[in-house]
């Protein structure tokens, strides 16, 4: 679930996320980058914006929605968007039920969109790491990434489940790789990285994509 809203407001939201039990949340800062002339029809003002990421079942959305609408007015023009995209796998069970822990779960098998040629990996990782991410991930196979800083919160229950407290001080490092290459790339930052990176790893499908030419050129040959 991603929320785009302005930072004043984004308390507000985390504190309704959280009456959910969505306490794992990722949070950023960015700029809108609508005109001017878009704003003032919708009647906004050009503000900093918090990004907010976090996990979410299908049963917790269905209540998170409901309540974004009745509470947080976020069908107001200017209140903020709220979205949910697919998860397609998240590296270990563990790490699965801290990203859940408060919420609803029905088990399920791992299933992919088809004819997805692309995921998007995604890692959560304290702030510093990210050397030793992308050391295992290209030994892997993996490409370049893109690091993101970012804040985390509710990282206070970590413990029980990954065997760490995970630092505040947040780095989300995105990276892009072919869908037969997802899961042992996963694995090996998994198994690989520095420990105290206490990395989560997930992914996403990619529908669609652009500027992926040479990885593209390359697939004849390693198949």
């Amino acid at each position: 679930m991603s929320t785009i809203t302005d930072r004043r407001t984004a308390d507000a939201f985390l504190q309704l996320y959280e009456a959910h039990g969505v306490n794992v949340t990722l949070r950023t800062v960015g700029t809108g980058t609508a005109v001017q002339e878009t704003l003032s029809t919708l009647g906004l003002e050009k503000t900093e914006k918090a990004v907010l990421l976090a996990v979410v079942t299908a049963q917790t959305w269905q209540e998170v929605q409901r309540d974004l609408r009745r509470k947080m007015r976020i069908d107001v023009p200017g209140t903020g968007i709220a979205f949910t995209v697919p998860l397609s796998s998240i590296g270990g069970k563990r790490a699965l039920g801290f990203l859940t822990e408060h919420q609803t779960l029905t088990w399920k098998e791992e299933s992919t969109l088809k004819d997805t040629r692309y995921e998007l990996l995604l890692v959560i990782a304290n702030q510093g790491y990210t050397g030793s991410i992308m050391d295992a991930a290209r030994a892997a196979g993996a490409g370049g990434g893109t690091v993101i800083h970012a804040k985390g919160t509710g990282m206070e229950g970590a413990a029980p489940f990954l065997g760490m407290e995970l630092v505040n001080e947040k780095e989300l490092v995105l990276i892009v790789s072919r869908t037969a290459q997802k899961n042992r790339i996963m694995k090996a930052i998994m198994d690989g990285a520095d420990r105290r990176a206490g990395a989560i790893v997930f992914s996403l499908p990619v529908t669609d994509t652009a500027g992926l030419r040479l990885l593209e050129e390359e697939e004849p040959a390693a198949k």
